[in-house]
């Protein structure tokens, strides 16, 4: 036989059993990793919903804000109506075009702060992402 035609390859029991430790290595290290990506998880997913939160907080804010200007710009105009029945001069114009234009910035207020509440806002959007690679991750691992 020559030096070229020698068989390389481990007797079958050798196999087997680096194939195993293999196996058992992977599980262990599996065993490590997996708590503590749960633990990376859970901390990410705090941290977006505290972001949520934050823009939950500055969407009432925005509402109640719009909510005081709308109010007053109700009572603007109502302050027109009367001024409007009780003379027929120009000084009714004038409170009814400022609290018409009042009512406007209260309603553009509003709508702002209304965008705020919207689901979009308030999905872990990273942490659903992190989620996925790390579960392809495993598949591809245990695979």
């Amino acid at each position: 036989m020559s030096k070229d035609t020698l068989d390389t390859t481990p007797p079958s029991g050798q196999a087997e059993t680096h194939d195993n430790a293999s196996i058992g290595a992977l599980l262990r290290q599996l065993t490590r990793e997996v708590p503590e990506l749960f633990t990376k998880e859970v901390a990410l997913a705090k941290a977006e919903m505290q972001e949520s939160l934050a823009t939950l907080k500055a969407g009432i804010a925005a509402v109640a804000g719009g909510a005081v200007v709308l109010l007053a710009g109700l009572v603007i105009v109502l302050m027109a109506a009367v001024y409007g029945l009780a003379t027929v001069m120009q000084l009714w114009l004038s409170a009814l075009i400022v609290g018409g234009v009042t009512l406007i910035i209260g309603l553009v207020m509003v709508k702002a702060g209304k965008k705020q509440f919207e689901p979009a806002h308030f999905t872990p959007d990273r942490t659903l992402h992190a989620v996925k690679q790390d579960n392809e991750a495993l598949k591809r691992k245990v695979s």
